[in-house]
C-alpha cells in the first residue's frame, strides 16, 4: 500500500508535525515577526494545525517555501479537522486547515474569542468510496445505500440490495475527529454518527479494505490515486439517479455527489501582524494549483485562486 510520507509517519494525529525546514534564527517571534534585511526574505514563525486530507497539499506546498524561506519555521500539525479548529480557537495557531465548512459552534466559539478569520479554498476533493478490488457485485451505490450501510441497518451485502451476495459487510470509515466524517455523515445520514469500524489513521482505513474482501470504506480522493491498483472506485448515484465515479473532471465540475473543497481557514490579527504568516498564505495562494495536482487532488479553478489572493492582498500593508 503506498503511504503519504507525512500521513503514514504519523500515528498520533493530534501530534504537531514540522513541514519544511527551519533555517537560521528568526529576528523575531510569533506576532513580531518582520521581514529580514532582504526586502525578498522573511523570518519568523508560523503555526498551523488541522486536517490530515489537506496535509499532504500544504507539506508540498511548505517544501518548496522553506528552500525559498529557509528563515521561517512552518509547523503543521494533523489533528483533524476538529482539532485543528479546537487549537485554531484557543489562539494557538495561525490557521486551521479543514476538509469541511466551518460549523457554527465552531463560529461562535471564535466570536466569543473575539477571532475574526478568513476562509481560503485551496484544492477540490471527491471523497472516494471504495471496495476491496476482488469485490465483483458492487459497481455502484446510491446514497440511500450508502445511508443503510454506514447506519448499520444492512449488515449484509444482500441486505443492501437483493442482487447482491448474503455476505456480512465489514464498514470502515475514519473517526470524528476527521472532517471526512463530518462531510460524510452530512450527506449520507442527515448528521447521524456512523456504524462502522473507525480510525484516525486513514492509511489503516485504506489497508483495512485492501485486506478484506467483502470491506467498504471511503477517504480522500488522493488516497484512492495512491492505492487505485489494489482497490476499487465506486460509482455513486446522486439526485438524478445518474451514477458518476470520481475523477479529475467530475471532481472538478461537481458532478460527482460526494465533491467537496478543502479550505485554510486565516486568522486575519496574524495576517495583519505577522509579515512571515502573511507571505506563507501568498504561497499557498500562488502554489496550491500544482501541490493539488502533485498530492493527488484537483485544482480549482483559475478564477478561484484569483478571488483569494484579492481577499488577501486587503491585509497587505
Amino acid at each position: 500500500m503506498k503511504k503519504w510520507q507525512l500521513i503514514g509517519s504519523t500515528t498520533a494525529l493530534s501530534s504537531a508535525l514540522l513541514l519544511g525546514a527551519c533555517g537560521g534564527a528568526a529576528e523575531k517571534s510569533s506576532a513580531g515577526d518582520t521581514k529580514s534585511s532582504d526586502d525578498n526574505k522573511l523570518s519568523g514563525e508560523v503555526k498551523g494545525d488541522g486536517s490530515s486530507t489537506v496535509a499532504p497539499v500544504m507539506e508540498k506546498i511548505n517544501e518548496d517555501f522553506s528552500a525559498e524561506q529557509p528563515d521561517v519555521s512552518v509547523s503543521i500539525g494533523v489533528s483533524g479537522t476538529g482539532g485543528g479548529f479546537e487549537k485554531f480557537i484557543a489562539g494557538e495557531t495561525d490557521f486551521a486547515n479543514a476538509s469541511r465548512d466551518i460549523k457554527d459552534e465552531e463560529k461562535d466559539k471564535l466570536k466569543k474569542e473575539k477571532v475574526e478569520y478568513t476562509e481560503f479554498k485551496v484544492a477540490q476533493d471527491g471523497l472516494t468510496v471504495a471496495v476491496n478490488k476482488d469485490n465483483d457485485f458492487v459497481e455502484e451505490l446510491s446514497m440511500e445505500e450508502l445511508a443503510k450501510i454506514y447506519s448499520g441497518k444492512a449488515k449484509t451485502w444482500k441486505d443492501v440490495n437483493s442482487e447482491f451476495p448474503d455476505k456480512k459487510i465489514k464498514a470502515f470509515s475514519p473517526d470524528q475527529s476527521h472532517g471526512t466524517y463530518d462531510f460524510f455523515s452530512e450527506e449520507v445520514l442527515d448528521e447521524k454518527d456512523l456504524e462502522s469500524e473507525k480510525n484516525a489513521d486513514t492509511n489503516v482505513i485504506v489497508k483495512s479494505v485492501q485486506d478484506n474482501k467483502d470491506s467498504i470504506g471511503f477517504f480522500g480522493y488522493n488516497f484512492y490515486q495512491e492505492n487505485k491498483d489494489t482497490l476499487k472506485a465506486v460509482k455513486i448515484k446522486g439526485d438524478e439517479g445518474k451514477a458518476v465515479e470520481p475523477t479529475d473532471e467530475s471532481v472538478n465540475d461537481g458532478t460527482y455527489p460526494l465533491s467537496r473543497p478543502l479550505f485554510v481557514y486565516a486568522k486575519n490579527k496574524s495576517l495583519e501582524d505577522n509579515d512571515a504568516f502573511y507571505g506563507f498564505m501568498e504561497y499557498v495562494i500562488d502554489n496550491s494549483a500544482d501541490a493539488a495536482k502533485d498530492a493527488g487532488y484537483v485544482p480549482l479553478k483559475d478564477e478561484e485562486y484569483k478571488k483569494d489572493k484579492e481577499t488577501l492582498e486587503k491585509f497587505k500593508k
